[in-house]
């Protein structure tokens, strides 16, 4: 029988790319757009169900889900894909725009996968997969809000991986390191918030840093989507994926990529138990 995946984020960039992927692999898929126009050339694919879903609404998160298994029978796996990055020094940072960090890359993300774990109780079996960021394991200047967010991402998954092992549903991470290209992403467009006197110099040499490490290390969505699909697909009960300059991918190397990923940090990671072993 064809699996179902429900995707976020698929207006652009690597939902848009993860949702073509699985659809060419045979898969169904929820693809999921923020604004209803969103998803154009996915709609005339047969296998792919347009949803708009605002992972901030309840309501509208039902429906989505909802219309995925109107259309499909049952969703087999969810891909929490949120894209969101605020850069700039963080005394400079409205409130507000704290909060948005949060609500899209954490908040988001809790709230469309507590909908589904009922349906994936009931089919006894599920697969959960948050794309978060090397910005999870290590952390740069500037970029302190989403540092801090992905950190948050990376603690609820490896929790809740640990919560769900005995009811069969499994959590994984897919972390792209260095940025995707062509994805639009404002903690690389050096456009946040103007900084205080205090801080110009810092901020023009961290801009000109951060131009050539964009260049250097991007990673391509199509990149992403595949180690989202292997993710998916492998029969593992591994938890983290690194793709990127120094992850390696996520192929056969990607149990050592992680942890030289992790050792770019200086805090001891405990594995999770269901934690390829390296």
């Amino acid at each position: 029988m064809k699996k179902t995946t429900l995707i976020t984020g698929c207006s652009s960039g690597i939902g848009k790319a993860a949702a073509r992927l699985f659809a060419s692999r045979g898969w169904n898929v929820v693809a999921a757009v923020g604004q209803p126009e969103g998803g154009a050339g996915l709609k005339r694919l047969d296998n792919v169900l347009v949803a708009h879903l605002d992972a901030l609404d309840r309501d509208s998160i039902d429906q989505a889900i909802e219309a995925g298994i109107g259309r499909f029978g049952r969703i087999d796996a969810l891909i929490n894909n949120p894209g969101h990055g605020r850069y700039g020094m963080f005394e400079a940072i409205p409130r507000e725009k704290i909060h948005e960090q949060f609500d899209v890359t954490l908040f988001g993300v809790m709230g469309v996968t507590r909908a589904l774990l009922p349906h994936f109780r009931a089919n006894g079996q599920g697969l959960i997969i948050n794309t978060s960021s090397g910005a999870g394991i290590f952390t740069l200047p500037m970029t302190s809000l989403y540092c801090a967010s992905r950190l948050a991402l990376e603690g609820f998954s490896e929790a809740l991986a640990r919560e769900l092992a005995p009811q069969n549903i499994a959590v994984k991470m897919v972390l792209p390191h260095g940025g995707a290209a062509g994805v639009e992403n404002p903690a690389r467009r050096g456009d946040g918030e103007l900084p205080r006197r205090d801080y110009d110099d810092f901020v023009r040499r961290t801009n000109a840093a951060f131009a050539a490490m964009s260049a250097a290390r991007a990673v391509s969505a199509a990149d992403v989507a595949l180690a989202l699909f292997e993710a998916a697909t492998d029969g593992t009960q591994r938890l983290r994926y690194l793709v990127g300059a120094d992850g390696g991918g996520a192929g056969r190397d990607g149990a050592a990529a992680t942890a030289r990923g992790a050792r770019t940090t200086s805090r001891k990671r405990v594995p999770a138990r269901n934690e390829a072993a390296v």
